[in-house]
């Protein structure tokens, strides 16, 4: 017997309408915090200064797929966030470390585009 209370399924363009309202419902959820607009505003700078090394089409590609995995990835250290402090708002061990870890990741991704950026700059002065 199927449970007929499961939200249906969407599929198509439908699916697609549906997912890109939930991304611009996390996109405005993230602007809430200070780190996402931070970010933003680093990318920003980011692309200034891309463009003033004139590097290569490939390089900005790079570069922006990075920018991106580091949003992303500041989205889902948020997300984390919000459901330890959900299921366990009393202070723990286990919470700290998710909390932790999510912000560890976050910090792999910024060191990432600043090694990328340093040595775009590197090879860009080299040449």
């Amino acid at each position: 017997m199927a449970n007929d209370t499961q939200p249906r399924k969407l599929t198509g363009m439908a699916h697609f309408i549906a997912a890109s309202g939930y991304s611009a419902g996390g996109l405005a959820r993230a602007w809430k915090e200070a780190a996402f607009r931070q970010e933003i505003g680093a990318g920003v700078v980011l692309i200034v200064a891309y463009a003033a090394l004139g590097v290569s089409v490939p390089t900005m590609a790079a570069a922006a797929v990075l920018f991106l995995a580091l949003i992303g990835f500041e989205a889902l250290n948020t997300a984390i966030e919000e459901i330890v402090d959900r299921i366990s708002p009393e202070i723990s061990t286990t919470a700290k470390h998710a909390k932790d870890l999510g912000s560890f990741a976050v910090l792999c991704l910024i060191s990432a585009n600043v090694i990328f950026l340093c040595s775009s700059v590197y090879v860009t002065v080299m040449r």
